[in-house]
């Protein structure tokens, strides 16, 4: 079986080392962490995820506005978003939503929830 290729970005260094390893220990996935979406175009490019975990805030480049960069690219707006915040505010699910990612989820993250809404985002791949 070939394993899933999952790129989390989040600048929250602890949540991309737990998630990257608990993710990693069901042998179905392999993960690739980024700390800022800066170069979030090339590193699509260069290990082609087929879900992206992007945390809402961000310094720099938030989820929001990566996003927006993400569906301006037509390899990288083909895949699957899902948003991992600490906050859970209407506004920023909407605007989530409007920008066509896939799932929301409030932080602390439970691994079993995160690996449900990932095996949800692949079969609804486009």
């Amino acid at each position: 079986m070939d394993k899933k290729r999952i790129l989390i970005i989040d600048d929250e260094k602890d949540f991309l080392t737990i998630v990257k390893m608990n993710l990693e220990k069901t042998d179905k996935y392999t993960v690739m962490t980024l700390s800022n979406a800066k170069d979030i175009i090339s590193q699509i490019h260069a290990f082609k995820p087929e879900v992206i975990l992007l945390d809402l805030l961000m310094p720099s480049i938030g989820g929001i506005e990566a996003c927006e960069i993400l569906n301006k690219d037509p390899f990288a707006q083909k895949i699957p978003v899902i948003i991992v915040s600490a906050l859970e505010k209407q506004t920023d699910k909407l605007e989530a939503y409007k920008l066509g990612v896939t799932d929301y989820i409030v932080k602390p993250v439970e691994i079993d929830e995160l690996v449900t809404k990932i095996e949800k985002a692949l079969r609804y791949k486009l």
